[in-house]
């Protein structure tokens, strides 16, 4: 797995065990999982006891680090393999690797189904409708003599529909069917090669 600079001194930190004891470092293996499958945010997730003689900042950073790590295991649907590879890569111990690869098949389930919740698909047009407005005297009674259209789009995602309105002027609206067709076009070609 490839990881950012940050996330590698994070993780070499809780692998530090003169940073994280064994009791630490097993409550904040818990407190990763935990905090990542509960429903809100909590503030106090690392007001723990076995926290007191770690540096905060230190704490923090590898706190963050852990959860950007289970996140990228359970994303590329890492083995045990791959997972201590990585970890003896950032100098855990085997003793470290095990309990940490313990509590992420334990978890490894319910986080899938986090993030499959999540989605990342985009409403698909269902329907279009316009309408041609025009103003002739704005607020202070001055004219006008302005037309803009009405755009209503209908979308769908996952089952649910929402509307997404806006206003464009003439021109506006003529950019937007270039840039439509030119997208039409380039997945057409995109589809013949």
């Amino acid at each position: 797995m490839e990881l950012s600079e940050s996330v590698q001194r994070g993780l070499q930190s809780l692998a530090d065990q003169s940073v994280f004891d064994h009791g630490s470092f097993q409550v904040l293996v818990d407190v990763s999982f935990r905090s990542l499958l509960s429903s809100h945010g909590d503030p106090t997730v690392l007001d723990q006891p076995e926290f007191n003689q770690i540096d905060q900042i230190l704490l923090k950073q590898s706190h963050t680090a852990a959860v950007t790590f289970i996140l990228e295991a359970v994303k590329q649907n890492a083995d045990q393999s791959t997972i201590s590879s990585s970890l003896e890569e950032l100098t855990f111990s085997a003793d470290r690797t095990e309990i940490f690869y313990s509590a992420y098949q334990k978890h490894k389930k319910d986080l899938e189904r986090l993030l499959a919740s999540i989605g990342r698909g985009l409403p698909h047009i269902t329907d279009a409708s316009w309408r041609l407005e025009y103003h002739m005297k704005n607020g202070q009674v001055d004219k006008v003599n302005d037309s803009f259209y009405l755009i209503s789009l209908n979308t769908e995602n996952e089952g649910s529909s929402e509307d997404i309105n806006f206003t464009c002027t003439v021109e506006q609206l003529q950019d937007l069917v270039g840039k439509l067709k030119d997208a039409a076009k380039t997945m057409e070609k995109a589809s013949q090669m």
